[in-house]
């Protein structure tokens, strides 16, 4: 026990009187002190004594559609740490095909008696969903945030990228580059952050090259899966419409734009330049290195958990949106138009 406190005094720079005076409840220290020699505890593996553990304040529901795209995770993480800082328990709740859907996790999650809860990329993205259910967990008075994406049904804080910038910012990157026929590869078109993007997509696009709205939705736009499998073929299908560069909905696609010209022995960006959305972690490293439109991922997940904090506590607020601004990063993966002969 001597050693011991030989031990946490040191690591804390305090008195074994000091020390002693903390495990055991005694008043007379610091709350400075006394939150030095707690964390000397922790750095050491010592474990607390029940009466000095941290209680949590809560437990908070965080569903994700699926944890095989690194944007997920990444977002998770970042929303995970914020919550146990604020001494909130996170309990991540992943959809997986054939598995269980949002509406059971959510009741899952309710039954649980969850403070609150966040919800990435959801049914509330999915225009063709019926939103009643969020009013329906409203009711229950159960405080809740929307990530990615938007719908004006819904009273709640929503938090999300600025789709429309991102297009704007990968479309008139490839235009510096000298391309002219730049194709959009991304998702089903029920899906708000899809409707966004291609809306960003064709302003550009048309003010910069003059074409109608109609001419470059028919032409440059590809609907596909958010799987490196759908934007393979979509990616295929824009390559065969003369398209120069692909701007994708994701990394994952934008992955399978850079297979596809592969297949057709085309090099990336030497004949084709790939752009592509979020950033995910480790993406800097594929080859080529991924140029990409940043998500604000740390800003994002930092919002939502402020803003459900602020819901759980009684302090509501805006129900609307708080749009994030996105950010191009430039790497191997675009390079000039190639010259056609």
């Amino acid at each position: 026990m001597t050693a011991r406190l030989a031990d946490i005094a040191a690591q804390a720079g305090v008195s074994e009187a000091t020390v002693s005076r903390v495990l055991n409840g005694k008043p007379g220290v610091a709350a400075a002190t006394r939150q030095s020699v707690l964390a000397a505890l922790d750095v050491l593996g010592y474990e607390r004594p029940v009466r000095l553990r941290r209680h949590s304040a809560g437990l908070v529901g965080l569903i994700t559609p699926e944890l095989e795209n690194p944007i997920f995770p990444a977002l998770a993480q970042v929303i995970g740490q914020a919550l146990t800082r604020q001494g909130y328990t996170p309990v991540l709740a992943t959809q997986t095909p054939g598995g269980s859907t949002e509406d059971e996790l959510t009741e899952m999650l309710v039954d649980r008696g969850v403070s609150g809860i966040i919800f990435v990329s959801g049914l509330h993205a999915d225009t063709s969903a019926d939103m009643q259910r969020y009013e329906q967990l409203r009711a229950q008075g159960v405080p809740f945030v929307l990530v990615d994406g938007f719908s004006p049904k819904v009273r709640a804080p929503f938090i999300s990228p600025d789709d429309r910038a991102a297009m704007r910012l990968a479309v008139t990157h490839l235009v510096s580059l000298g391309h002219t026929r730049i194709g959009l590869a991304l998702g089903p078109k029920r899906f708000v952050p899809v409707q966004r993007k291609i809306e960003g997509f064709v302003r550009t696009m048309q003010d910069r090259f003059g074409l109608s709205p109609e001419e470059i939705e028919a032409d440059l736009v590809q609907h596909s899966l958010y799987t490196l499998e759908g934007d393979q073929a979509a990616a295929a299908a824009l390559m065969d419409r003369g398209c120069t560069a692909i701007a994708c909905a994701s990394d994952m696609m934008a992955l399978g734009a850079i297979r596809a010209a592969r297949q057709r022995g085309l090099e990336v960006p030497d004949d084709v330049s790939v752009v592509g959305f979020d950033d995910s972690p480790l993406i800097a490293f594929t080859d080529p290195p991924l140029t990409t439109v940043r998500k604000p991922v740390p800003a994002m997940g930092q919002a939502a958990v402020r803003t459900l904090l602020e819901e759980i506590g009684g302090t509501p607020a805006p129900q609307s949106e708080f749009v994030f601004m996105p950010e191009l990063v430039v790497r191997g993966s675009t390079a000039s138009a190639p010259r056609r002969p």
